[in-house]
């Protein structure tokens, strides 16, 4: 794969409920950011989306209404995320590698944080399956960056869920646990978490299939010593 171009601004189709219909909406709407946000300031912008993360998080402890401002914030790094390598090449930013490291890097804090902010609000056997499940969820990152340095492909969506998916799951959590209380996660968390790891198990087995075949072709393609 050394003679391979970097193609982790290239990533494979995404499939997922959601994909045909952001990208439209990036296409749609890209005209409309202003010149002066280049592609550096929308991925930067996670670092503070992560922080209120966590302070809504800590507030949501004495009042859980708290948890709307953690949605929109899901929603603004949506937003600022969805959009900063659109914006990149088409301005031509020349950041490919940096806008990958940090970008992905970033997402990875992101997620992690928005974990860590429902362990404000949840019991204390609750909060183990909070970081259990942070690690599966990890997991299917370094799955992602892991193939990817395998194949030089970057896929992102695994069986119809992708990163907007993800997100769309906290929020409806957010709406569940403002009207229902914390009792929705720490009764449903043991079952949520069997779930998530069963869908890591099959994408693990599918992606180590794969770079297993391709090992086997490159095998027989080497001449004979």
């Amino acid at each position: 794969m050394s003679g391979q171009k970097f193609a982790g601004d290239k990533k494979v189709k995404l499939v997922s409920p959601t994909a045909r219909m952001e990208r439209q909406f990036i296409d749609a709407n890209i005209h409309r950011v202003p010149q002066w946000i280049q592609s550096w300031h929308l991925t930067l912008l996670t670092i503070p989306w992560s922080a209120c993360l966590i302070l809504l998080g800590w507030r949501a402890e004495d009042n859980l209404h708290w948890l709307w401002g953690s949605s929109l914030i899901m929603v603004l790094q949506w937003l600022t995320d969805s959009f900063d390598g659109s914006v990149g090449r088409a301005r031509e930013s020349g950041l490919v590698k940096w806008g990958f490291y940090m970008d992905h890097l970033l997402d990875f804090i992101f997620m992690s944080l928005a974990f860590v902010g429902y362990v404000f609000i949840v019991s204390e056997p609750t909060r183990y399956w909070l970081f259990v499940l942070m690690l599966v969820f990890g997991t299917f990152m370094v799955n992602a960056f892991l193939s990817f340095a395998a194949t030089n492909k970057f896929k992102i969506t695994y069986l119809g869920v992708g990163p907007t998916e993800t997100r769309l799951l906290f929020i409806i959590l957010n709406t569940a646990v403002i009207f229902v209380g914390p009792k929705v996660i720490e009764k449903g968390i043991p079952y949520f978490t069997m779930v998530i790891f069963l869908m890591l198990t099959v994408v693990v087995f599918q992606t180590q299939k794969q770079i297993w075949s391709i090992d086997m072709q490159a095998k027989h393609e080497r001449p004979s010593p």
